[in-house]
């Protein structure tokens, strides 16, 4: 059996920022961001470019969902960690 071409159509990666955060003044900054403590632990952004979802945990941990590449996982969260 052979396997024709290989796509990849979604990366998740995770990240560290070796420190707490306060998601409540985070939500502020960033915007169209959701935090619902009630409902889920963590921030909640997506972002339009590159198209990605990025979930922002108070440990500082930081899951990147949705790009097609390692150019875009690390420009999202580049965008996030600069903000």
């Amino acid at each position: 059996m052979s396997i024709g071409k290989v796509n990849v159509e979604n990366i998740v990666a995770s990240a560290s920022l070796a420190k707490t955060l306060d998601l409540k003044k985070i939500v502020k900054v960033l915007k169209d961001a959701r935090y619902a403590p009630s409902e889920f632990p963590g921030l909640v952004y997506k972002l339009k470019e590159p198209k990605t979802a990025m979930l922002i945990f108070r440990s500082g941990k930081i899951v990147c969902t949705g790009a097609k590449n390692m150019v875009d996982v690390r420009l999202a969260i580049n965008t996030v960690t600069k903000n």
